[in-house]
């Protein structure tokens, strides 16, 4: 098989994955759940997996899978709510390895808070130079040691060939493919492996008998362009190649704003979502003007009862929602993001009730940005697939509610619990929870005389603490009642 050039002469891309990443920081900063399965996301029964554990994936445990599912796979997993401040920290913390690793001649380009490109063609001659092998061994070791998480590392001739390798022998590797073999290397995978092929696409290739890459590359490209559209078509044939040029980008401008919320019951009340709706937009505004932006396309997105998925879409004309000031055409604020949703939700069908709900804003500028260019539709019809949004970990929504039924305990397989309460006396009633005093799986504490720790489960007026940091043993866990003033929120711990 004659090689092929997957991108322009010289070309050296490195994809650095961070492994099971929010996972891999519960496990970091919780010594009994080392080696243990662990799955983080909505812990609701009606929840959805962000990340598992590669211990959890043994038992078939995995991103978007919804969390009844994995529960009944995993049982005796620990199920844990995200703890976003400390993967942001984790995250800075690699990305400025990395920025390290490119230095003054390289670029790199961040995906999400575990994922970046960085382009290193400007001091290399190749992905196989050596340079370029003992600086992404020292980047995954600094890793390591510095900030306590394992990446996987994959280097091409291109972002494509970059990304797949560091795919292929997950977790905790560092595989190169060197310039001309690219071909060989995709060749035996199946086509699920070339990011953006998804099952839809993988069962209309089915249709064609192809099923691996190297069997999409043999296939006529005219026959691809016909099944899947000239665009789709021509860049699938070209990835089947190995063939991508795409630049590694340093800015990578948000494409959109959103947030959704999943239900603990089916709601059918129009008033009930409505509510709802209004408090998602408020969320989503308060991302907008955080980043200062506006938005041009407001998207509602549901999922019904049956699990299908619905979307609308409005793009505002200009003037509509900001008069003549600066914004005219745009919405930012909760009270315009509500105006333009409301008609979207009053025409999604919730018969049989809707069990998830989202708003997003899209076609985002900046706050004082001139608004004459043309109007570019950036339809969330691109996050419909709501499995890959969650994976994305956009949002800590695909869970019920902090505090909704379900968010009971996360398992460790540690039997040491010391009660420090007399048990409630039989027939008492349990001690109701304080709306502002509900603790979620995994959120880290602080108590006056054990010192930190995190929340193991709580329940029925009770709430169970290990006490345990990065750098200790496996704690001890003790039960309180969720009212005890001893017991405080606290800040993640540092590595």
């Amino acid at each position: 098989m004659p090689p092929t050039p997957a991108g322009p002469a010289g070309r050296t891309v490195l994809h650095v994955d961070l492994d099971a990443f929010y996972a891999a920081v519960e496990q970091r900063d919780k010594p009994s759940l080392r080696g243990k399965p662990v799955v983080v996301g909505g812990t609701a029964w009606r929840g959805v997996v962000a990340t598992a554990s590669y211990e959890a994936r043994a038992f078939g445990v995995g991103s978007a899978m919804p969390t009844a599912a994995a529960r009944r796979a995993c049982p005796w997993a620990a199920y844990l709510s995200p703890r976003f401040s400390a993967y942001r920290t984790a995250s800075s913390q690699v990305m400025a390895l990395l920025a390290e690793l490119a230095g003054p001649a390289g670029l790199m380009e961040p995906l999400s808070l575990d994922e970046a490109y960085v382009d290193l063609s400007g001091s290399s001659t190749g992905p196989e130079d050596d340079g370029v092998l003992a600086a992404a061994a020292a980047f995954r070791e600094r890793v390591r040691t510095e900030v306590g998480l394992t990446a996987s590392v994959g280097v091409g001739t291109s972002k494509l060939v970059a990304k797949v390798a560091s795919d292929l022998r997950k977790p905790d590797a560092l595989l190169v493919v060197p310039a001309g073999q690219e071909r060989s290397v995709l060749a035996p995978l199946g086509v699920r492996s070339l990011p953006g092929v998804g099952p839809a696409t993988q069962a209309r290739l089915a249709g064609l008998g192809v099923s691996t890459v190297g069997q999409l590359a043999a296939t006529d490209e005219r026959e691809l362009v016909g099944l899947l559209g000239r665009a789709a078509g021509a860049a699938l044939h070209a990835a089947a190649l190995g063939v991508d040029h795409r630049p590694v980008v340093p800015e990578r401008e948000a494409k959109s704003v959103s947030a959704e919320e999943t239900f603990a019951t089916d709601v059918v009340d129009r008033a009930v979502l409505a509510g709802e709706l209004r408090r998602i937009a408020g969320r989503v505004a308060e991302r907008l003007q955080a980043a200062d932006l506006r938005g041009r396309t407001v998207t509602v997105k549901a999922k019904r009862y049956d699990f299908s998925t619905l979307a609308r879409s409005a793009t505002t004309a200009a003037g509509t929602t900001a008069g003549t000031t600066a914004g005219a055409g745009t919405v930012a604020s909760a009270e315009e993001i509500v105006a333009a949703a409301l008609p979207l939700l009053q025409a999604i069908d919730a018969t049989g009730g809707l069990r998830l709900l989202g708003v997003g804003v899209s076609g985002l500028v900046g706050a004082t940005d001139d608004l004459d260019a043309p109007v570019q539709t950036d339809l969330l019809a691109a996050l419909a697939d709501v499995e890959a949004e969650h994976a994305e970990h956009r949002d800590h929504g695909g869970g019920a509610p902090d505090g909704a039924p379900g968010d009971v305990d996360a398992a460790t397989g540690v039997e040491d619990v010391e009660e420090v309460e007399a048990a409630a006396p039989p027939n008492a009633a349990a001690p109701a929870a304080p709306a502002e005093r509900q603790w979620r799986p995994g959120q880290d504490v602080v108590h006056d005389e054990h010192g930190a720790g995190w929340v193991q489960g709580s329940g029925v007026g009770r709430v169970t603490v290990r006490f345990e940091g990065p750098h200790t043993g496996v704690g001890k866990a003790r039960t309180f009642r969720v009212d005890d003033d001893a017991l405080q929120v606290a800040d993640p711990p540092t590595w």
